[in-house]
Formats: structure tokens, sequence, C-alpha cells
């Protein structure tokens, strides 16, 4: 339990999962500024891209800190026909999410909403999302994330 009490730390709290709150000194809304305030590499965090195809259909995608996300892989995943994928606006991510966008986790969402996590998350020691809050994140192990997001492994990040 943490003093900081947000959506995304109730659904965790459900769950018994263990993590540990990282407080930043000034809100945050980029994975750069994240990690410097938590003292953590880009590569363990998780960055929740929300994206919305032609038909308003959303999915979250996610990929570590120090990647990119390739939204044709994204597509490719999905089963169905879904169009072409853009980037949510703000007004979607916060009406979808519940979470301003920066500050926006894989967690919480409505079931329509699939959640895809590059492969790359699982082979983390440990990771951070946002806790819905711009003034900290969370920290803990990654199966338990993809376990509580319900989240599909799959590669959805750009090779370089």
């Amino acid at each position: 339990m943490s003093i900081l009490r947000t959506k995304i730390t109730r659904i965790l709290d459900a769950h018994s999962i263990t993590y540990r709150v990282l407080p930043h000194r000034e809100a945050v809304f980029t994975v750069e500024a994240a990690a410097r305030e938590r003292g953590v590499p880009r590569e363990e965090m998780v960055k929740s891209i929300l994206l919305r195809d032609r038909d308003a259909r959303y999915v979250m995608a996610c990929v570590t800190g120090d990647a990119r996300l390739d939204p044709k892989a994204v597509r490719a995943h999905l089963s169905g026909e879904w169009t072409r994928l853009s980037f949510a606006r703000p007004e979607e991510i916060v009406t979808t999410t519940g979470c301003a966008q920066g500050a926006v986790a894989p967690l919480g969402l409505p079931a329509h909403v699939p959640v895809l996590f590059d492969e790359a998350i699982a082979h983390r020691k440990r990771v951070n999302i946002s806790s819905g809050d711009p003034m900290a994140g969370l920290e803990l192990d990654p199966q338990d994330l993809i376990k509580v997001a319900m989240a599909q492994l799959v590669p959805i990040a750009q090779v370089r």
C-alpha cells in the first residue's frame, strides 16, 4: 500500500501487486524527464501510447522508453479490419484512459481497448509506469504488469 492513491495504484493494490512509488520533484510528461526524476534508465520506462483507427477504435501499445513504436506492427497484430492507426488526440486520451497525456498507464482501460506490449518489456528486471499522476511513477515487476494489464506480448518496436 502507498500514500499515493490514483486509479492505477488502486488497481495494483486490488491485485496485490507489489510496487514502489517514485515521487518527482516536479510534474513530468515525457519519458526522458520521468527517467531523470526517478533516477532510472530509459529502457526501464514503459511508454504507454494510445492509438486510434479511422473507425475510432483504440489500442494501447507499449514499448520500452528507449524504443520507438511501429504503428504498422501494432495494426498487424490486431484482429479484424483495423484501418490505419494514428496517435490519439489529448482529449481522446483523457476520455479513454482517465489520465492526461504524459501520465498514462496501461491499466484500467475499457474492456474494448486491447493492450499490446513489445516483447522487450518482459525481459526487463523491473519496469516503470506512470501512476496516473505526473508527480510520481511506479516501479514494479514486468511480469506483474503484463498479468494485470492482460497484455499480449508482440514485436511492436521499430527495428533500428
